[in-house]
């Protein structure tokens, strides 16, 4: 990323054309890189009254994040898997969904993508909306549970509250019903042709479909977390705490 240093007087286009990530990056910065196209880097962060050194130190750091392994994850207590599951959670709602809004209600792409344009935004808020809706649900129903399994099970509930677990729905049920979820991302894939950049496409609809698509692999990331790591680790605690739970109350 040091190469950014010598480049800039380079054009936004041009730049984010080289490397995509640098569109999130001047996001950040409340920069809309589709806003500033034609102009360098210099020049859209004085506009902005932003250091350039900034961005480009940024940029670096984005680079070089690493996310955990699976089998990483795998090995760490289910706390810390809850975690980073709710890390992701406010990078979806905090960077990713901003991000991919500005772009779906600010890029202007003309006539010949003008259809597509208006139906994304038609669509992309109802999408938004429903993925926040279930963040939301899954942060109040299964972390909260997982929450209240770990209090049972280091004994900070009174027994008379504690076996109210065995009134409540299956963390095994909630895994199903996880499951069989719809698709999220699948009426913007089959808008954007499964993200098949067209021929005509700008700079600007380039940024927007690879970043669709790294949504999406994020996403499939991310259930795949929950559905092979998560819920199996809560279904081992809830059936250890329910059978703690079955002897206290035999020998009370």
């Amino acid at each position: 990323m040091h190469s950014l240093e010598n480049n800039r007087n380079k054009s936004i286009a041009d730049l984010v054309n080289e490397n995509h990530v640098l569109a999130g990056v001047l996001h950040y910065f409340g920069i809309s890189f589709f806003q500033h196209e034609n102009h360098s880097l210099e020049e859209a962060c004085i506009a902005h009254n932003v250091n350039p050194a900034q961005v480009i130190a940024a940029l670096e750091d984005w680079a070089a994040r690493k996310e955990p392994t699976r089998e990483e994850l795998f090995l760490h207590p289910i706390e810390l898997v809850v975690g980073y599951l709710k890390k992701k959670h406010r990078y979806f709602v905090r960077q990713a969904l901003p991000f991919l809004s500005s772009m779906v209600e600010g890029i202007e792409l003309g006539a010949m993508h003008k259809s597509l344009m208006t139906d994304m935004r038609l669509m992309f808020p109802l999408f938004v909306d429903d993925f926040i809706h279930h963040i939301h649900e899954e942060e109040d129903t299964l972390f909260e549970r997982i929450r209240l399994l770990q209090d049972i099970d280091a004994a900070v509930l009174p027994l008379s509250e504690a076996i109210q677990i065995f009134d409540l729905p299956s963390i095994s049920g909630m895994a199903s019903d996880h499951e069989a979820h719809d698709d999220e991302m699948e009426g913007i894939r089959k808008l954007t042709n499964d993200y098949r950049i067209p021929a005509t496409a700008t700079v600007s609809l380039k940024v927007l479909f690879h970043e669709f698509q790294q949504l999406e692999r994020e996403l499939v990331i991310h259930a795949k977390i929950e559905n092979d790591l998560l819920f199996p680790k809560a279904i081992e605690l809830e059936k250890e705490v329910k059978r703690k739970l079955t002897l206290q109350i035999k020998y009370n």
